[in-house]
């Protein structure tokens, strides 16, 4: 039985949800932080280990709040093995000029500044505990290499989240502590389901896109989070295979 111990930001859904759900089949222990309480619930539920997952439902674009969570992880089981920063948001597909500036902010907040808090607590508890170490896993996008048309926000933090994973990498080294990104492309999840429909291309025409199932990303974090800490993936870049993102589609 596995006996680490991860934390995993966004889980009531989507990637988030399938990243928890392998992690508790592996036999992590497993803290499930979103907003809201029911769809943290309902991941703990369908995992079947009910008894591993700790449900703490919570806004992490705020400070004491991020610091309360984690502060919980490590009174309930005293350490930390895995932070998978998975929460984030877009902002509506409008023209650049257009997006309200609070949206902007909004989406920075959540996708960066929370992800920041989130590694900083992480980072934090896994200096100090014995034995050291740990790995902490970002969320980044396939946005973090291209952006789609409309998505300033979006993108923006992702390329920052990349900046956000080297410093990680070269920080943590002192600390037995990894960073390692995952850049995720049209994963079938509720948001993402509308791509099968149609959307925008880079040459304005709208156009459905081939999807992938969700469980690949969570099983593709799971084996980042089990590698020995003399280990790193780095970057893994894991999409559908007939998306149109690599050259010119």
């Amino acid at each position: 039985m596995n006996s680490k111990v991860a934390l995993v930001t966004g889980a009531g859904t989507g990637i988030g949800k399938a990243a928890a759900l392998a992690m508790l089949k592996d036999g992590y222990k497993v803290a499930l932080v979103g907003r809201r309480k029911e769809m943290l619930e309902k991941t703990a539920a369908d995992s079947g280990a009910k008894d591993r997952a700790l449900v703490l439902p919570s806004d992490i674009t705020k400070a004491e709040n991020v610091k309360s969570v984690f502060a919980k992880v490590k009174d309930t089981w005293e350490r930390l093995d895995v932070l998978f920063n998975n929460a984030g948001m877009g902002a509506p597909a409008v023209p650049m000029e257009d997006l309200p500036l609070e949206k902007w902010k909004e989406v920075v907040d959540l996708n960066l500044t929370a992800m920041f808090m989130c590694t900083q607590e992480a980072i934090r508890i896994m200096k100090s505990q014995e034995p050291r170490g740990g790995r902490i896993i970002n969320n980044g996008s396939i946005s973090a290499h291209a952006p789609r048309p409309m998505s300033v926000a979006y993108t923006a933090t992702k390329h920052a989240v990349t900046g956000l994973t080297k410093c990680i990498s070269l920080d943590g080294r002192k600390h037995d502590i990894a960073g390692s990104q995952i850049d995720i492309g049209n994963a079938l999840t509720e948001l993402a389901a509308r791509m099968a429909k149609g959307v925008p291309q880079a040459d304005g025409s709208v156009k459905p896109e081939p999807l992938m199932d969700v469980a690949h990303v969570g099983a593709a974090v799971l084996h980042m989070a089990n590698l020995p800490l003399e280990v790193n993936v780095q970057f893994m870049t894991i999409m559908a295979t007939k998306m149109p993102f690599v050259g010119r589609g």
